[in-house]
C-alpha cells in the first residue's frame, strides 16, 4: 500500500491540473464572450434609438428640439432606458437564483456602497458619453472607449500605487497610437458631421470606465458578482433618471421637457423592443466579464473583454449595416487595423503574453 501511494498522489495531482486547465479555458471563453455581447449591446442600443419616437427626434425636422437636447438630453435618456431595463434583467435573474435578499442586504455594506460609487461614475457619466459618441461618430468610438484598461492602469498607479512597469507602459503607448489612428478617421471631408466631437466625448467614457474599474475592483472582490452587477445596473439606471437627466434639463432651460421626453421614450413600443434586447446583452456582458475575471484572472479577463474594441464595430456593422440596411456603419480599413491593435495593447497591459505559452507548457 505504501508503494502505491506516490502513484495515487501523482494521479490526483494530474487530475487536479486537468480540472484547473478546463476551468481556466472556460474562463477565457466566458471573458471573450463578454466582449462579443458588449458589441451586440452597442448595436441593439443604437438600433433602438432609430425606432419609434427616436426616429422623429433624430429625423430631418428634429421635432423642434435644440442641438443641446438632441446631443446630450436624448443620450442621457437612451442610457437611462437601457440601464433601467438591464437592471430589471439583473433583478429577475437574482430573484430566480434566490439572491435577491442577498442583494438587498449588500446594499448597506461597505462593498455595496463601493459598487454604488462605481456605478455613479460609470453610469450617468460614462454610459451617457458613450451613447453621445455612438450617435455622433458611429462605431469608431467603440475602440476609443476600449482605452479604459489603459486609463485604469494609470489611475491605479496614481490612486492606489499599483504597479506600472515597462511592459504595461508599452501597452498603453500602443493603445494611444491606435486611438489616434481611429481619431484620424473623424476628421476630413469623408467624416460625418460631429464625428470629432463624438470621438472626444468617447474619451470621457473611457476615463470614467477606467476610474470605475479601479473602484469596482474592490467591491467585486468581496461580494458575489451577480449581486454586484445588480447593484451597479440599478444605480446606473436610477442615477441617469433622477440626477443626470434633470441636470441636463436645467441646463437646457426646461426640466419638464426632459421629463416629458423620457416618458415618451419609455412608452415608445417599437423602440422599447430593441432596448429590452440591448439591456439583456448589457447585463450578460457585465456578467460574463465579472465571471470570466474570477475564473481566468482579472488581468487576462480584462484583455479578453477588451476585444469589444473589435466586436463592437463588427456587431454594429452586421446588425445595423447588413441586416437593417442603415447607411454609415461600414468602417475604413485603418479603423479595423486600429481596433485589432487596441486589443493587442490591452493584452500587453493586462499580462505578459508569454505567460499564455508558459501556462500551456505547465499544463
Amino acid at each position: 500500500m505504501v508503494e502505491k501511494q506516490p502513484v495515487a498522489n501523482a494521479s490526483a495531482i494530474a487530475a487536479k491540473k486537468r480540472l484547473s486547465a478546463q476551468f481556466f479555458r472556460k474562463g477565457i471563453i466566458i471573458a471573450l464572450l463578454s466582449g462579443v455581447t458588449y458589441g451586440f449591446y452597442s448595436a441593439f442600443l443604437t438600433l433602438g434609438m432609430t425606432k419609434g419616437v427616436w426616429g422623429d427626434w433624430f429625423g430631418p425636422n428634429t421635432a423642434g428640439l435644440s442641438p443641446f437636447i438632441i446631443t446630450f438630453v436624448l443620450a442621457a435618456i437612451g442610457s437611462a432606458v437601457n440601464d433601467t431595463l438591464s437592471a430589471i434583467w439583473a433583478m429577475f435573474f437574482a430573484a430566480v437564483k434566490g439572491k435577491f435578499v442577498d442583494f438587498l442586504r449588500c446594499l448597506n455594506t461597505t462593498p455595496g456602497r463601493v459598487m454604488v460609487l462605481a456605478a455613479l461614475i460609470g453610469g450617468p457619466i460614462s454610459s451617457t458619453a458613450y451613447v453621445v459618441g455612438l450617435q455622433k461618430a458611429g462605431s469608431i468610438v467603440i475602440p476609443i472607449t476600449a482605452l479604459c484598461p489603459a486609463i485604469g492602469a494609470i489611475l491605479g498607479r496614481i490612486l492606489f500605487k499599483q504597479e506600472l512597469n515597462k511592459r504595461m507602459m508599452l501597452g498603453i503607448v500602443i493603445c494611444v497610437i491606435a486611438s489616434f489612428m481611429i481619431g484620424s478617421t473623424s476628421v476630413g471631408g469623408d467624416a460625418p458631421e460631429g464625428a470629432l466631437l463624438g470621438v472626444c466625448i468617447a474619451f470621457v467614457a473611457a476615463l470614467g470606465w477606467g476610474f470605475e474599474g479601479c473602484v469596482a475592483g474592490y467591491g467585486t472582490s468581496m461580494i458575489d458578482s451577480e449581486i454586484g452587477i445588480t447593484i451597479r445596473q440599478i444605480t446606473s439606471g436610477l442615477s441617469n433618471l433622477i440626477i443626470l437627466l434633470p441636470i441636463f434639463g436645467m441646463i437646457a432651460g426646461d426640466v419638464k421637457l426632459s421629463t416629458h421626453l423620457a416618458f415618451e421614450a419609455f412608452t415608445s413600443g417599437s423602440a422599447m423592443i430593441w432596448f429590452v434586447v440591448s439591456g439583456f446583452f448589457a447585463y450578460i456582458s457585465y456578467m460574463f466579464w465579472y465571471r470570466g475575471n474570477s475564473m481566468c484572472g482579472a488581468a487576462l479577463g480584462m484583455a479578453c473583454n477588451g476585444t469589444f474594441s473589435f466586436w463592437g464595430p463588427f456587431c454594429c456593422w452586421i446588425v445595423l449595416g447588413v441586416f437593417c440596411g442603415i447607411d454609415g456603419w461600414s468602417l475604413p480599413i485603418i479603423a479595423w487595423i486600429a481596433a485589432v491593435l487596441m486589443v493587442i495593447g490591452i493584452l500587453i497591459i493586462s499580462m505578459n503574453p508569454m505567460d499564455l505559452f508558459r501556462k500551456k507548457e505547465d499544463k
